[in-house]
């Protein structure tokens, strides 16, 4: 964000000042939205009225003009006016609303907001002011914010560490659902409006989520009248898509829309190089992987808002997103005895998967505002619906090194994987001022959720039958649930404020392997206490000290103890033995405004006990396992900075750099499983305005090479470019971008153990080119 604006080529600084009120009964409207504009309709600043009805607004002298907008009342847009030195303040008067829609179609304005809004609290990302999300998922915006990584498996890391608690809309979502943050490869990013980073909730927020809370938004209007935009999308590899979101608002009633259809192709490669050792013998392995993804993606969202008045919203909506994808993944197998020279044989395996993943989620929000500002109550009631259903097929045969078939060694196995979950969720937040500046929060929160993974693998016998692979035959359930209390207690003076909560969660989980009746309950009662401490030093400087414990609880993909069949010689499964996981974490930010910038620093520091990490076993024969185990903990602290310059007129620049240290202790699981590692992540954006609607963006990644417990995860470089042009009367943009232009996102690592030596480089998504038209009605 900017103090002032940075269009004005004249220095100096005045203020604008008015009354807005209801033309009938003369009454004043608070939170009514004034706007200011320059000649160029570019928009420049705004503030929201007082109880009063009252606004002020700081500008540089210039030439401007405002509008006026609050939901059922038309629109008012002022004359042209000049402020400058001799009628500074400069008061508009009295200005009268009256209700009905707004006659303002056809005023057509080119505002921007920024990319990035900086504040001590929480750091928020207007993603389609980005050019290089256009055409992409929201899998995709993740990747392109400040302080996140997502690593080959889809992962997400904030600020260097794992579990990440994702919402959508401030609550849980099956978008987010078995797969984590890759069920968000299906959502379009064009129905995503903002994305909210939290690296320090407060006790409001539920516990889970050790590194901190990403909150997306997706896109809702709520002006009178009809309102939408469209997007088509191409794009190399094959990215299909269409795109829309419409609004309609007729008094009282508020419909919406959103749908998104996509169909992708998705290519993956990449090398294992393995070396185990057996006794007296080295088992070398050469691993190559080519891998193409189909996927056919469609999203619908509807529902609509009901205004018994401005201070009393019920507001109902349905998601359906469907997923069919079919995976095709090739693998060869060299295998090599003493040396890399000294070929046995070879390998090719193929997995052929079908895959459809329907899910469905059912939301109900009433929020009542009261007369006092900042009194509220807000309940929602939430039901998810989630199944995937994965049928596959792997063919593998063996050939000596001269390209002889080995008969005995040949395999025709099937798989089928089935997994269901439901859940219900319903949450009570209630804010209260207290005295002048004092405000109580408090809330009650229960979530019930059941799932079931039905799992068999079959293998083709002599004789033609396919029989189960022991252990690779059960159900397994999983049921949860979590009741929740929190309450806060905050105060400020004219430069102080502060805040004190606590959250007690009660949790309730048991894990059942039904055909071999093996039975896990756990329940525990934990207390979450967060502080926060603000000084403002003034309106441009200010300083925050906060603390909070955070939780990650072993979740379904952790406990369950099946075992990933697509590649025959790596598998991954999960842990029903697994502890939560707690952490402890400091932060300590500043933040400073400047005319043409923020500059925004933080300290923090965080310990974890029980930390939760895959650790990977390999065999005499080079088969290896990877599954999560509980290390003794974990202590990590590090440096942030993020800045955004308006460098001039036509460039602006935001730059990010993270730099962390941790110390793992794995020992309880081997002695060597011991890690010190200093690493840091940068990310660089700049923003070219050219005129005449033209605009260029050029981003850089870096993310640092990184200790792991086993072994090091190696630097990552890659490069976005993207343009944009104003079309169709300034009512359309037109798109192009290019994803990691260099194809040099490469996932490389290196791991050891007792017994083996692992190198991987993978490449896991190509350079994707976009071209994409984002057409936009009375927005």
């Amino acid at each position: 964000m900017t103090v002032g604006s940075v269009f004005s080529q004249q220095s100096g600084k005045g203020l604008i000042k008015g009354t807005i009120i209801e033309k009938d009964s003369q009454s004043a409207l608070p939170f009514a939205t004034v706007t200011v504009y320059n000649v160029e309709k570019e928009m420049l600043a705004g503030s929201i009225t007082d109880a009063d009805g009252k606004f002020e607004i700081s500008l540089t002298y210039g030439s401007y003009f405002f509008i006026v907008e609050f939901m059922g009342y038309e629109a008012y847009q002022s004359d042209l006016f000049t402020l400058s030195r001799n009628n500074s303040p400069l008061d508009v008067g009295i200005i009268e609303l009256s209700s009905g829609l707004s006659q303002l179609d056809e005023v057509i304005i080119q505002g921007e907001k920024p990319l990035m809004e900086l504040s001590l609290d929480k750091r928020i990302f207007n993603v389609g002011e980005d050019l290089a999300n256009a055409g992409r998922t929201t899998a995709d915006i993740l990747m392109n914010l400040p302080s996140v990584t997502v690593d080959s498996q889809g992962n997400v890391r904030l600020r260097g560490s794992d579990n990440v608690r994702i919402l959508v809309d401030g609550k849980p979502s099956g978008l987010v659902s078995f797969k984590g943050s890759q069920g968000l490869q299906q959502l379009p990013a064009s129905m995503v409006e903002r994305v909210e980073i939290i690296t320090n909730p407060s006790a409001r927020y539920e516990a889970e989520g050790m590194a901190g809370v990403i909150n997306i938004i997706l896109k809702k209007e709520s002006n009178q009248g009809f309102n939408g935009s469209f997007e088509v999308i191409a794009g190399n590899p094959t990215n299909l898509g269409l795109s829309a979101n419409l609004n309609y608002r007729h008094k009282k009633i508020n419909w919406f829309i959103n749908y998104g259809v996509a169909k992708r192709k998705i290519l993956r490669e990449g090398t294992l190089y393995q070396e185990a050792f057996g006794g007296d013998s080295l088992f070398i392995s050469k691993q190559e992987t080519d891998g193409r993804l189909y996927t056919l993606d469609n999203n619908v969202r509807a529902g609509l808002d009901y205004y018994f008045n401005e201070k009393s919203v019920l507001t109902g909506s349905y998601l359906l997103r469907r997923s069919d994808a079919n995976r095709i993944t090739d693998i060869r197998y060299n295998d090599f005895l003493f040396d890399a020279e000294n070929l046995q044989s070879y390998s090719l395996r193929r997995q052929d998967e079908q895959e459809k993943e329907p899910n469905s989620e059912v939301l109900l929000t009433y929020k009542r505002s009261f007369e006092q500002k900042g009194h509220e109550l807000t309940t929602v009631l939430t039901y998810l619906d989630y199944w995937e259903n994965s049928d596959q097929v792997f063919t593998e045969n063996t050939f000596s090194p001269e390209g002889n078939p080995i008969p005995s060694r040949s395999l025709l196995q099937t798989s089928i994987n089935d997994e269901f979950e439901k859940q219900y969720l319903i949450q009570v937040d209630y804010t209260k001022p207290i005295g002048s500046e004092g405000k109580l929060e408090t809330g009650l929160r229960s979530s019930f959720r059941n799932m079931e993974n039905d799992f068999v693998v079959k293998e083709r016998d002599e004789q033609g039958n396919f029989n189960p692979i022991p252990g690779l035959d059960n159900i397994f359930l999983y049921q949860e649930n979590i009741h929740a209390w929190y309450g806060i207690l905050g105060n400020k003076t004219k430069k102080l404020s502060y805040q004190g909560g606590m959250r007690a969660e009660w949790t309730d989980v048991k894990t059942t392997l039904v055909k071999t009746n093996e039975v896990n309950p756990r329940d525990y009662l934990n207390l979450f206490p967060s502080a926060h401490l603000t000084y403002n030093f003034d309106k441009e400087n200010g300083m925050q000290l906060s603390y909070s414990r955070r939780v990650r609880r072993p979740f379904y993909n952790d406990l369950s103890p099946f075992m990933t069949f697509s590649d025959a010689r790596n598998f991954f499964s999960g842990n029903p033995d697994l502890d939560p996981e707690f952490t402890d974490a400091i932060e300590l930010g500043h933040i400073k405004y400047f005319e043409k910038g923020t500059l925004f620093s933080t300290v923090f520091y965080r310990n974890t006990t029980d930390k939760i990490e895959r650790i990977r076993t390999v065999d005499n024969e080079g088969n290896a396992t990877i599954r999560p185990e509980n290390l003794l903990g974990e202590q990590s602290f590090g440096l942030e900075f993020a800045t955004d310059y308006q460098i001039f007129n036509w460039w602006k620049i935001d730059f990010n750099m993270n730099f962390f240290y941790a110390a793992v202790d794995g020992s309880n699981i081997q002695n060597s499983f011991t890690a010190t590692t200093y690493s840091w992540n940068a990310r660089q954006n700049s923003r070219f305005s050219f005129g005449n609607g033209i605009t260029a963006q050029v981003r850089n990644n870096y993310q640092g090479r990184q200790r792991i417990a086993q072994g090091i995860r190696k630097g990552i470089f890659f490069m976005d470019i993207s343009a944009s042009k104003e079309v169709l009367k300034r009512r359309g943009t037109l798109v192009l971008n290019i994803a990691d232009i260099f194809n040099s996102r490469r996932d490389r690592y290196i791991l050891e153990g007792e017994g083996f030596l692992t190198v991987g480089d993978f490449l896991n998504v190509r350079r994707q080119i976009n071209l994409s038209l984002n057409y936009r009605i009375r927005q």
